[in-house]
């Protein structure tokens, strides 16, 4: 049997930007996604703790490393507002013998999208 498991969070990150006109998904700086082990183009989970939202797209690097940019974009642009709080969640598939040890990666950020975890 497989289970999915937390594989990884960035948690309470800020949106800087929503693109509706982008083809979708949601760029990440690529020191967060480097941080939390999140892979350009892996399916990822955002929770929007501001209005409720919950949405699936794919992770792609932010243009600027360090920037702390979290931008939506395409079709999910219109779930965020710049501002807006979000959880990032990607997750893994494992047998329940590895899942019982698996700890994911959490990382933590400022109101700026900067580590503090």
């Amino acid at each position: 049997m497989m289970l999915n498991l937390l594989k990884a969070k960035i948690h309470r990150a800020t949106i800087t930007e929503s693109d509706l006109n982008y083809e979708g998904s949601i760029s990440i700086d690529p020191l967060l996604l480097e941080a939390s082990g999140i892979l350009p183009y892996e399916q990822v989970d955002v929770l929007n703790i501001t209005n409720g939202q919950r949405f699936t797209t794919y992770a792609i690097k932010a243009d600027k490393r360090g920037k702390g940019d979290i931008k939506v974009n395409g079709a999910a642009a219109r779930l965020v507002q710049k501002g807006d709080l979000v959880i990032i969640c990607a997750f893994a598939a494992m047998s329940e013998p590895v899942a019982k040890k698996y700890k994911p990666t959490l990382v933590f950020v400022d109101k700026n999208n900067k580590k503090i975890k």
